[in-house]
């Protein structure tokens, strides 16, 4: 949790949060995460100063188990002086302590977002996903709560001005922002409706600035005239080309000696491998995903 400290931007986990989007759909399979094609929404997890402390957080950790549909689980919410967010106890169920910093205890509107990432942890737990090391580990859990639908929480949760700030995650703002935008493309989902920071919403249209330009990356038929030219050039020089910075495709030949390209599906990165021979149509075995390409 960044408090009144500065609060990193850009994209340096990317090739992370791709990674971890490829995990979650080949972990849960595209039937599963098509399960949750509606997000949390505001009234859920709404938390007013009037409502009582405890039973609120309850409350709202329920409608985040009931998200996540984890039925059998049972959050027991405290409070208490700590440098994080909020941390839990990944025990064998059915109950699971959670803990969160005494600042949410006069900051509750952001309640929902912490617990939506510890609830998130639990989620994994059960499903046996992980990344190894910490930093990977949690960059994961950002990931699947903000492209499962409870994430949006999270990015709005950022306020930065000229005398304070906060972030909670591990994600930069524009990290969220673009995982945000890839479930929005991916489920037709405006999610910019509910920010209340206006910092998130400059965020999540970062996101989705870089979210579109995966959609027109060659050899797909909506790259641009630029894209275009430089694969038309690596095509010539097949595998024997050195890698390019930025450059996302990759030329190798068959069996047969037949030139072939492979290249990250722009909705969940998967790998996918075509045969060089003008236009095909391909279609991403992982996420069903459809794609026009010129080869």
């Amino acid at each position: 949790m960044a408090s009144d400290g500065p609060v990193e931007h850009g994209y340096p986990h990317l090739e992370t949060v791709r990674a971890a989007i490829t995990a979650v759909y080949k972990r849960l399979s595209y039937d599963t995460v098509r399960t949750f094609e509606t997000s949390v929404l505001p009234v859920d997890v709404a938390f007013c100063d009037t409502d009582d402390l405890y039973l609120g957080a309850q409350r709202v950790a329920h409608e985040l188990v009931r998200h996540y549909r984890l039925p059998d689980a049972r959050l027991i919410v405290s409070f208490r002086e700590m440098r994080h967010a909020a941390n839990v106890e990944l025990a064998a169920g059915p109950e699971y302590f959670v803990e969160l910093n005494d600042r949410f205890r006069t900051h509750r509107r952001d309640i929902g977002a912490a617990l939506a990432h510890e609830v998130m942890h639990v989620y994994l737990h059960r499903l046996d996903l992980s990344f190894p090391g910490v930093r990977d580990n949690e960059i994961l859990t950002d990931t699947a709560t903000t492209y499962l639908g409870a994430g949006w929480l999270l990015l709005d949760a950022y306020r930065e001005d000229g005398a304070s700030s906060q972030k909670l995650g591990y994600l930069t703002p524009e990290e969220f922002g673009y995982v945000l935008a890839k479930r929005a493309l991916a489920f037709g989902e405006d999610p910019s409706v509910w920010f209340t920071s206006a910092q998130a919403y400059t965020a999540y249209v970062k996101g989705m600035e870089l979210a579109r330009l995966d959609e027109r990356q060659p050899p797909l038929t909506a790259a641009g005239w630029a894209g275009r030219r430089r694969y038309a050039r690596d095509r010539r020089h097949g595998s024997s080309g050195p890698p390019q910075p930025g450059v996302r495709y990759a030329f190798s030949p068959d069996g047969g000696g037949r030139l072939r390209v492979s290249f990250p599906c722009p909705t969940c990165h998967q790998r996918i491998r075509v045969p060089v021979r003008g236009r095909v149509r391909a279609r991403c075995a992982l996420c069903r995903s459809v794609l026009e390409c010129d080869t």
